[in-house]
């Protein structure tokens, strides 16, 4: 529901002058956005799921093949930005990139935990789904692309539950987190495909522990022939990614933000109570 402003910054005819008016625009564009993520009906919910693994395993894709060619991760970690600049124009979603969006709605009151639960089971579900049939077609159509695959995916398998690996998942949930804020800062579509571009790149190329990304990667290892690891290797290096990247998008990015904008925050709580 759209609010009255009699003045720029200046909510429900408070007269507290708003010094950031670009934070609460921002904050405005999140509530919105996040509750039209939360009420979107199941079937919309599971294809834009299913979406988001298809269109990041495409990144994959370009980061197997690079890698490959070049043997330099880092390189492939640019060539894996295309995976991002996919999502944002086709308007599919990642998992991660719901920790600000619908969590900033929810801390509004414009919706629920249990929405929100519903959102990110589904859209987890949809993402493993989507990029498990990308990485079965990689390793079928690319054959020579398995020998990369399963040394990459053993990598990720591999790391264990231990700090080490916790923090790369905090810094993966970070990153991505942060790559939707700056995104939101903006109705450019030009500017938001900078930070697709560098984040996509840097979380690849710094073998960040994202539970998604790393997850199609070990799907690929998966399905490229006989890997070191299994798939309940899969499943509790996909746990604690998850545990990790909740850890560094919500709590280090998503609730310090909502902190710079405690006014809006209390003024929405207000509205919709």
């Amino acid at each position: 529901m759209s609010q009255h402003r009699d003045a720029p910054g200046n909510r429900l005819g408070n007269p507290r002058p708003d010094p950031e008016p670009e934070v609460t625009q921002a904050f405005d564009r999140l509530v919105d956005e996040g509750d039209v993520r939360l009420a979107r009906p199941w079937p919309a919910m599971i294809v834009t799921g299913l979406l988001g693994g298809i269109d990041v395993g495409t990144g994959v894709l370009a980061y197997l093949l690079v890698l490959e060619a070049t043997g330099q991760k880092l390189l492939a970690g640019l060539a894996f930005g295309i995976g991002f600049v996919a999502l944002l124009l086709a308007r599919s979603e990642l998992f991660t990139e719901n920790f600000l969006v619908p969590v900033t709605a929810v801390a509004a009151r414009r919706n629920s935990l249990a929405a929100l639960g519903r959102l990110w089971t589904v859209t987890l579900a949809g993402n493993l789904l989507g990029g498990w049939l990308v990485a079965w077609l990689i390793t079928r159509a690319l054959p020579g692309l398995r020998e990369t695959a399963t040394s990459t995916g053993t990598h990720f398998a591999t790391l264990g539950v231990n700090l080490h690996s916790f923090t790369l998942a905090v810094l993966a949930g970070l990153v991505i987190t942060l790559m939707t804020r700056m995104q939101h800062a903006t109705e450019s579509l030009g500017v938001r495909l900078v930070p697709a571009l560098l984040f996509g790149a840097l979380l690849a190329g710094g073998e960040l522990f994202h539970s998604v990304l790393d997850s199609i990667l070990m799907f690929a290892a998966l399905t490229a022939g006989p890997a070191p690891f299994g798939y309940l290797d899969w499943l509790g290096a996909l746990g604690w990614s998850v545990l990790g990247n909740v850890v560094g998008g919500v709590g280090l990015v998503a609730f310090l933000r909502l902190a710079r904008v405690p006014y809006e925050l209390a003024q929405e709580r207000a509205r919709n109570r």
